[in-house]
């Protein structure tokens, strides 16, 4: 029976495109300034000059974001608390910050150019013998975003997603089919990119977020997307942005497709 009924398939919104030719206009952007910066430190270095980039210091700065906006990052552009100075060619500390920062800003040029993302973990294990630890890949990040003013979002460098869907949901993530739809009690892991989030189809009438993923599992287990149709999704805890971000999109389709509105739940233990 529930097989028959139609299925509702979300038109394109307004302003999707002009989101997606602004963001490949940021990233060019983003791209020749990596590349002027790389080119200025070169023909510093190749002249016998010591090349140097000052860094403001923050007290919060690309650190974490609110959990009410769906942007992810909350990049913040206050009165500095003061200045690095970072050298290439004295033998310190800022010696060995800077040549990390560059190794980071490599990878992050390859993303941008290839349009691919990946989590600072990954950023890590490429160079485990220079990094040491992925806090000193961390800050790296931290001083790209502050030297070039953008987030981490900007960069294509994403956080590890936790979060699970599950449902009367499909759509397409780039050329990856998640097909929530065909096994609607099963759990699907939120897609780490949402702006490749395309092909969305869906029945449900309301979507129901759960902080725990116990309580997850259990609906899972009493096969509640079955007799209910719904989209459930949980952080497994507190959720993490690409999570909040996905249950904003979700809800936007399904607010656009549907007569009447569709419903929202939240369910948290007290």
């Amino acid at each position: 029976m529930a097989g028959r009924d139609k299925r509702r398939r979300a038109a394109p919104l307004e302003g999707d495109e002009q989101q997606l030719r602004r963001r490949l206009e940021e990233a060019a952007l983003l791209l020749r300034r990596i590349k002027g910066l790389v080119r200025w430190i070169v023909e510093e270095v190749a002249a016998g000059r010591s090349p140097s980039i000052v860094l403001h210091r923050y007290r919060n700065y690309c650190s974490s974001a609110d959990s009410a906006s769906p942007s992810p990052c909350a990049c913040s552009y206050d009165i500095p608390v003061g200045t690095d100075v970072l050298s290439l060619l004295h033998k310190d500390y800022h010696t060995s910050r800077l040549n990390v920062l560059l190794r980071v800003l490599f990878v992050v040029q390859q993303l941008l150019q290839q349009n691919k993302h990946c989590s600072k973990r990954d950023i890590y294990y490429m160079y485990p013998s220079i990094f040491v630890e992925v806090a000193v890949v961390d800050r790296a990040i931290n001083d790209i975003c502050i030297l070039f003013k953008c987030s981490r979002h900007n960069l294509n460098v994403v956080p590890v997603v936790k979060g699970l869907v599950m449902g009367w949901i499909r759509f397409m993530e780039g050329e990856k089919k998640v097909y929530c739809i065909t096994s609607v009690n099963a759990a699907f892991s939120i897609p780490v990119d949402i702006e490749a989030i395309k092909d969305v189809v869906s029945v449900a009438h309301y979507i129901l977020v759960v902080e725990k993923e116990t309580v997850f599992q259990r609906l899972a287990n009493d096969k509640f997307c079955e007799r209910n149709r719904c989209i459930v999704i949980t952080g497994r805890g507190y959720p993490d942005i690409p999570t909040r971000r996905h249950v904003l999109l979700f809800i936007k389709f399904l607010l656009h497709i549907s007569q009447p509105l569709s419903q929202f739940y939240i369910l948290f233990p007290s």
